[in-house]
């Protein structure tokens, strides 16, 4: 007599999501699935849960949510786990499209400009820069000039050329395929945020668990 093998299931759950507000969270929208295919349209569309407004913006779904719903669909599965266990789910409103402020990037960019201007004439000013320009025009050429002015311009326009390559950007365009010292930083910072969410959600499911009552037998 032929035995049917259970069917496989490979379930991947994806780091961090968006999800528009007011719909509902499936399974297709936080896991990358694998599957006979006759299964996994039926798998994308499980509805894990409807956020509410009391829910917040950001909800975490692990898989001991995942798979009970899975069993409940094909009770026979062999469910095997790929990565991380969790997934972060961000509810986002609607996005109304804003004509980008002229002034906004004006003020921004002045902020930006004077800000690194004077944070750099400052730490020149620390290290008495000016006394050192002075001193290394007088070794190349052989004589004092207490205002080396092409060589300051020669040093201002290399501190422009220096920060250009350091951030590997100019404008939009990019060197080469690394990441930017900026984009490490930010993508550290989104990382940090991600595990303080994990761990606040965790400890609010377990103060939930705990807040709620026991079973009573006999229904008293």
């Amino acid at each position: 007599m032929k035995q049917h093998s259970a069917p496989a299931i490979y379930i991947q759950l994806k780091n961090r999501v968006t999800v528009p507000k007011g719909k509902g969270v499936t399974l297709g929208d936080i896991a990358f699935l694998i599957a006979e295919p006759e299964l996994k349209e039926s798998l994308e569309s499980i509805l894990l849960m409807k956020p509410e407004q009391s829910d917040g913006n950001l909800i975490l779904i692990d898989l001991l949510m995942v798979i009970p719903r899975i069993y409940e669909l094909v009770p026979e599965a062999d469910i095997e786990p790929i990565g991380e266990g969790r997934t972060i789910v961000q509810i986002e409103g609607p996005l109304e499209r804003r004509k980008p402020s002229v002034a906004m990037f004006v003020l921004v960019w002045l902020l930006l400009f004077f800000g690194s201007a004077l944070t750099i004439m400052n730490f020149h000013a620390d290290v008495n820069m000016q006394e050192v320009q002075i001193r290394i025009v007088e070794m190349i050429t052989g004589h004092r000039d207490e205002h080396p002015v092409v060589f300051q311009i020669a040093y201002s326009v290399g501190i422009g050329f220096g920060m250009v390559i350091f951030f590997n950007h100019l404008f939009k365009k990019k060197w080469n395929e690394e990441p930017t010292p900026l984009e490490v930083e930010m993508y550290l910072y989104q990382k940090n945020i991600d595990q303080y969410v994990i761990n606040e959600e965790y400890s609010k499911m377990r103060r939930r668990g705990e807040n709620q009552p026991e079973n009573v037998e006999d229904g008293r």
